[in-house]
């Protein structure tokens, strides 16, 4: 039997970990590191906005640590198929209906199976959310991700902007079907001390939320 992916396998159990107090994680940072004290609304184009530094660093570990104990816990972080049987180059877990890459539709499980993302658009959810233009919402911990955005698959011409730990997207209304995904993750670019912290391995987590 496998061992399950674990996002700190050099950190403490979660339930033993020690929870640091804000005051100590702000002495933390590195000068010239982001702070996600001072948060800034970047309205990327309609529909598209970006919240630099929205999620505090107290929370950030937080989140790393409850992602940690899902991901070694029963349900476990799994890496998705294409219909032609290819592994997409990420793990993924999914609370609450469940999408499956071959079929294109969300279930109430996954079946059981023995980062970067191309160019594309989520249009897996119901007619209702999607014609309503409700958000996607995207939350980045961890190394810092090039996004791409346009209203082709081209990437030569998509934009692009830089997601840090921390950054909130929004994606809705009239770029509800942006195309949009991530060309690489760049190295050794998470917080100091949202590695010192958790012991967040080399990568980025990104947590997204959707209403089917």
């Amino acid at each position: 039997m496998s061992q399950p992916f674990d996002l700190c396998p050099d950190h403490p159990e979660p339930t033993k970990a020690k929870t640091t107090a804000p005051a100590s994680l702000k002495k933390k940072r590195k000068v010239g590191e982001s702070s996600t004290n001072t948060a800034s609304v970047q309205h990327l184009r309609l529909g598209l906005v970006l919240l630099k530094g929205f999620v505090k660093p107290e929370d950030q570990v937080e989140i790393v640590r409850t992602c940690r104990q899902l991901g070694i816990g029963p349900g476990e972080f799994y890496k998705p198929s294409f219909k032609n049987g290819t592994k997409m180059k990420l793990w993924m877990m999914c609370l609450g209906k469940n999408w499956d890459p071959t079929t294109g539709f969300y279930g109430p499980t996954r079946p059981c199976d023995g980062a970067q993302l191309g160019l594309h658009q989520d249009k897996d959810e119901s007619g209702r959310s999607i014609n309503q233009g409700l958000p996607i919402i995207s939350i980045s911990l961890g190394d810092t991700a090039e996004f791409l955005f346009g209203d082709t698959r081209d990437k030569d011409r998509a934009t692009k902007v830089n997601l840090e730990s921390g950054d909130v997207l929004i994606l809705g209304g009239r770029s509800r079907l942006l195309f949009h995904g991530i060309s690489h993750v760049k190295p050794n670019t998470a917080p100091t001390w949202l590695k010192e912290e958790t012991g967040l391995r080399p990568g980025r987590i990104n947590l997204t939320f959707r209403q089917y």
